[in-house]
């Protein structure tokens, strides 16, 4: 008889179906995903893996013998704060996919910025045409914060499309072609020389807030900030000051404290920042399902767990 996987996913996710049946078919010759609410009491009690989906806490305390789950998310804040420190072992989603996928979103918004689209948006609106003055990417510096898989991959794709590229990251690193930069002072070197900055770091309790306004005013001016992290990584408040008084000159930001963003958001209607629906990077259902499959497959196998999050750095 095949083991039962709970999939425990978020109450409100719309995906869920979708997600389900794909999980489903993908670990169906060696076990069967089964949903959180039609677990019998003795699935509960012997389910040793789930696959989750910014679950409610409550849910997974109800598997008491879980010894890890499987994220169907690269980020794990919600998990790594909620769930008890000795709780089941955390594994985040690692599809190169979603590496692949950034890193075009990041070149696709920093072409945004950096070919004057908002100013032309904005042109458009008032009926005013004027050519702006081109600058080529290598007269442009592009800093990204945060050099995990994700930042890497999109550091490498803006340096082969030609632009000077800034990387940074909390511990000392090295990347081909990127000029490296880490901790507090080389936050503050790279934030003054960057004409665009890209936010990846993922949220900590060391990054939550760590773009302030001391921070947003060591930029250079004129700059723009991406943010495809998390939205407590930015203080808005701060960035909109810094907008307002022509410091900063446009941000794109994907990602809110409260999602959706409300409708009663300033973001909204503020002509210097373009809002986007969490959409830089999602996960791929048929290529995460498959490697969730893999992990799952040689945990039952061998009892392998897949690398997992230090719940002391929190990734």
């Amino acid at each position: 008889m095949k083991p039962v996987v709970p999939f425990v996913p978020e109450a409100t996710s719309h995906e869920r179906d979708m997600w389900q049946e794909e999980l489903g078919r993908t670990l169906a010759p060696y076990a069967t995903v089964k949903p959180f609410e039609k677990l019998t009491d003795d699935e509960r009690q012997t389910a040793t893996v789930a696959i989750v989906a910014n679950p409610d806490p409550a849910d997974v305390a109800a598997l008491p013998n879980l010894v890890w789950v499987q994220s169907l998310w690269a980020g794990v804040e919600r998990l790594t704060a909620e769930l008890p420190q000795d709780g089941p072992l955390i594994v985040r989603l690692a599809d190169p996919q979603m590496a692949d996928t950034m890193s075009e979103a990041v070149l696709a918004w920093t072409l945004y910025v950096h070919r004057d689209m908002p100013r032309y948006m904005h042109q458009q609106r008032d009926k005013v045409w004027q050519e702006q003055l081109l600058k080529t990417p290598q007269e442009r510096t592009v800093g990204v914060l945060g050099l995990g898989k994700l930042g890497s991959a999109s550091a490498q794709r803006l340096s082969a499309n030609g632009f000077r590229v800034l990387g940074w990251s909390r511990g000392e690193k090295t990347r081909d072609g990127i000029i490296c930069f880490h901790g507090k002072e080389g936050l503050f070197n790279l934030l003054g020389q960057s004409d665009i900055v890209v936010v990846l770091v993922p949220l900590t309790s060391e990054t939550r807030g760590m773009l302030g306004s001391e921070e947003l005013n060591g930029c250079k001016k004129g700059a723009a900030i991406i943010n495809f992290a998390r939205g407590p990584i930015l203080d808005v408040d701060a960035l909109v000051a810094a907008l307002d008084r022509g410091h900063l000159s446009h941000a794109v930001l994907d990602v809110f404290d409260e999602e959706p963003l409300t409708p009663e958001s300033p973001l909204w209607q503020h002509d210097k920042v373009t809002v986007l629906p969490h959409i830089s990077a999602p996960t791929i259902t048929g290529t995460a399902s498959m490697i969730v499959a893999r992990n799952i497959r040689a945990y039952l196998e061998s009892g392998r767990i897949p690398q997992h999050v230090d719940r002391m750095q929190g990734y």
